[in-house]
């Protein structure tokens, strides 16, 4: 391959900075003397210009499937690591699965018959649901006895009211679920009836700041509307407001950090509300959004600039 070729092959790196120091003194050692390489540079510096000039905005749908699968991602590299026993890596062989698993089901069908009452701890196994679990790991327990570490494939039906502790737990880990925004929404929806609870309104301010699906943090909004007056619910609605890239969601934390400006039994807007108010008129694009914040502006005889 003669320099120049080689050179031409190097011009997008050239412009890109991805050329080592010793590359980059070469090429611009040999566009110094050669017009026609010179002028293929210039043609390739029109053309990335030419790519820069033509943004492409990628659809919301593709963005929301990009950030779920992203988090699955993370989710399975946090996802705890079980280790493998003795047992696993002694029937890791092809001709011992079958065998294996066939001297499991025999040893589980004839202990069940004669031996009903084994005193495992185990409740809730029957013969009846093959494939429910599944023997992950079985070790030797202390004073004689044995773990078993059991796979759980089948579904569980769990039921209580909101004031359980145990249903609580589920649904406020099921809030933050990453993978399934249709079951945020409906937890975030049953959660509103308990938003007087602490851990509760703790749940819905979090969906509010960093849920990704918008109807889910305009849910967790609605439950949050009764305690508006909190300092931590001010806090997320002013965050929503600067930051929030729904203008539907910014006009609805407007109206309840502003509500009841303008009646007269207001007492008008804290400095902090009004600052955040000014500042989101400095950079607010959406033109109705503009309009509610300027005209609460105007109510409580404050100026749109920052002070």
């Amino acid at each position: 391959m003669n320099t120049c070729e080689k050179v031409r092959e190097q011009l997008s790196l050239l412009l890109y900075g991805e050329l080592s120091f010793d590359e980059e003194g070469a090429v611009d050692t040999h566009l110094e003397g050669c017009t026609e390489c010179r002028a293929a540079l210039e043609r390739e510096r029109e053309l990335h210009a030419a790519f820069d000039r033509a943004e492409i905005e990628p659809p919301a749908s593709v963005l929301w499937e990009s950030r779920q699968s992203l988090q699955r991602q993370i989710a399975a590299e946090h996802a705890p690591v079980y280790r493998v026993s003795w047992w696993d890596q002694f029937l890791d062989t092809r001709w011992l699965k079958s065998a294996g698993a066939l001297a499991l089901l025999s040893i589980g069908f004839f202990g069940a018959r004669m031996f009903p009452n084994l005193g495992l701890g185990v409740t809730g196994m029957s013969l009846m649901d093959p494939g429910a679990q599944r023997v992950r790991s079985v070790e030797p327990g202390p004073n004689g006895g044995v773990q078993i570490v059991l796979d759980e494939t089948r579904q569980r039906v769990v039921s209580g009211g909101l004031d359980d502790q145990n249903i609580r737990v589920l649904l406020l880990s099921a809030a933050k679920d990453p993978s399934d925004p249709g079951l945020r929404y409906e937890t975030v929806g049953i959660l509103n009836d308990r938003a007087q609870m602490a851990e509760v309104r703790d749940t819905l301010i979090y969906a509010l700041e960093h849920d990704e699906n918008a109807g889910v943090r305009l849910k967790a909004m609605d439950g949050l509307k009764p305690f508006v007056q909190q300092a931590e619910v001010r806090k997320a609605l002013a965050g929503v407001l600067l930051s929030d890239g729904n203008p539907g969601m910014r006009t609805q934390a407007i109206d309840l950090l502003t509500q009841g400006v303008g009646d007269s039994t207001s007492n008008g807007l804290d400095r902090d509300v009004i600052g955040t108010l000014q500042e989101l008129m400095n950079h607010e694009n959406n033109a109705y959004v503009r309009q509610r914040g300027d005209r609460v502006l105007q109510l409580v005889n404050a100026s749109q600039e920052t002070y």
